[in-house]
Order: structure tokens, then C-alpha cells, then sequence
């Protein structure tokens, strides 16, 4: 579903960003990046929609390089969704999740009918469908978020620490939503964090990084018996991970 090959990014000044980049996702599975601050994993995750474009190398989604795809349309085709959750203050709870199907000129019917569907997948209350931002706790604006990458029925979803703002209790149960929906629409979701345990409960595999390379790929299973030093040592310092 979406394949980095031999994928770098360098600024102008000469900073390389990540290095040499090579992976799969494969459709309907949860790819979580992970690493220390700095280690390139948003980098990575914002060149698949474009927001940073690559210097060398190629992306493929969906069988197709991303820079033969109009950077417009590839974001329309993708879903997104960010730590700040990002809604538009002004448009109610409805209205914002409508925005990519109207972009992509959706008639009214249909729009709302999806409206309806998302809200019933995610729990959320239709008494909030009229409610604006503002009117939401944390992990009502959040499950807004989700539902607006859902709305236009995108198969690829990207999200950067969406949970990482919220407390305990709200994060656990939207790590839980997270994967009863995956289970039910089989996206596939392309997650960034820098919480081990998150990577862990959510990731069907876990793609390790630092300085701008991957360490290491492979699922819960196989990272928990790795023996490479890097890993140990960050899987070391992420209190609370059992095997």
C-alpha cells in the first residue's frame, strides 16, 4: 500500500533529515514509527502526503509513485491526523468532518449519510453533531479528528501522536477505538509516536528509528527478543513494558 524505496530527505543547507529509507505497509495493517526526538519519524510520515517532499528516492501508494500524483488529490486520497487536532474553530462538529467530501464535490445526501455512518463507528453522540470545538472535551475534538480522516472513505491514514495531548484514561480508550475500527475497515494507518507502549499495543509491526535511519522493523513479538543494543537501551528507558 505505500513502499519507501531507498527513500532520503536533505535540505539545502546540507542537514540530511532520514537517510536511505526502505519499507512496506502493507494494507490494513497499523505501522507505527517510533524513536528519540529529532530521529526523523515525522519527517518520514509527512513526505507521504507531501507535506515534505523527498529529495532522492521514491514513494509508491496505492501502485503508484506519489509525484506523478497532483499533491492536491493526494491529500484528499489520504487521511490526516494531528496531536493539535487541528478543527476548524468556526464550522460545527458536522461541518468539519464534511470539508474533504465536499472538496470532493460529494452531493448532500451522501455527505450526510457518511456523517451519520461516522458517527455511529465512533461512538460519538449525534447530539454533538451540531456542537463546535470549543463545546468538545480533548477526546471528543479527537474522535472528531478521526472521523474527518474517515469521512471521504480514504484507505490510508496518517497520524502523529494523536493521543499524546490526552490523559491516561481517555488515551487507552481511543488506542481501544483505534483498533476496533481497524479491525472493522481494515485502513491502512501509518501512526508516529514516542511512547514504546503505544507502539507496542497498537503496532502490527514497529518501525524503530534514529538519526534519520531505521534500526529496526518487526512486530511486538520480534522486537521484545532482539538483542541489537540500540533497541534494548530505548525499550529500556519506556517504563512499564513486559513481555
Amino acid at each position: 500500500m505505500i513502499e519507501f524505496k531507498d527513500v532520503s530527505k536533505r535540505y539545502p543547507d546540507g542537514t540530511v533529515a532520514v537517510e536511505h529509507l526502505r519499507f512496506k505497509v502493507d494494507r490494513g495493517e497499523i505501522f507505527c514509527l517510533i524513536g528519540p526526538s529529532g530521529c526523523g519519524k515525522t519527517t518520514t510520515m509527512k513526505m507521504v502526503n507531501r507535506l515534505i517532499d523527498h529529495t532522492d528516492g521514491q514513494i509508491w501508494i496505492e501502485g503508484k509513485p506519489i509525484m506523478s500524483i497532483d499533491e492536491h488529490e493526494l491529500r484528499r486520497r489520504i487521511g490526516y491526523v494531528l496531536q493539535q487536532i487541528a478543527l476548524f474553530p468556526h464550522m460545527t462538529v458536522a461541518e468539519n468532518v464534511a470539508v474533504v467530501p465536499e472538496l470532493l464535490g460529494w452531493d448532500k445526501k451522501k455527505i450526510e449519510s457518511r456523517i451519520d455512518e461516522l458517527f455511529s463507528l465512533t461512538g460519538m453522540s449525534p447530539d454533538l453533531r451540531n456542537k463546535y470545538p470549543a463545546e468538545l472535551s480533548g477526546g471528543q475534538q479527537q474522535r472528531v479528528g478521526v472521523m474527518r480522516a474517515l469521512a471521504a472513505e480514504q484507505d490510508v491514514i496518517l497520524m502523529d501522536e494523536p493521543f499524546s495531548a490526552l490523559d491516561p484514561i481517555t488515551r487507552e480508550q481511543l488506542q481501544n477505538d483505534l483498533l476496533r475500527l481497524n479491525s472493522e475497515l481494515g485502513k491502512t494507518i501509518l501512526f508516529v509516536t514516542h511512547d514504546m507502549n503505544e507502539a507496542l499495543k497498537l503496532g502490527s509491526r514497529i518501525c524503530l528509528m534514529d538519526k534519520g535511519h531505521i534500526v529496526f522493523i518487526g512486530n511486538k513479538d520480534e522486537l521484545l527478543k532482539t538483542t541489537d543494543p540500540f533497541v534494548r537501551e530505548f525499550l529500556g528507558q519506556t517504563r512499564g513494558v513486559t513481555e
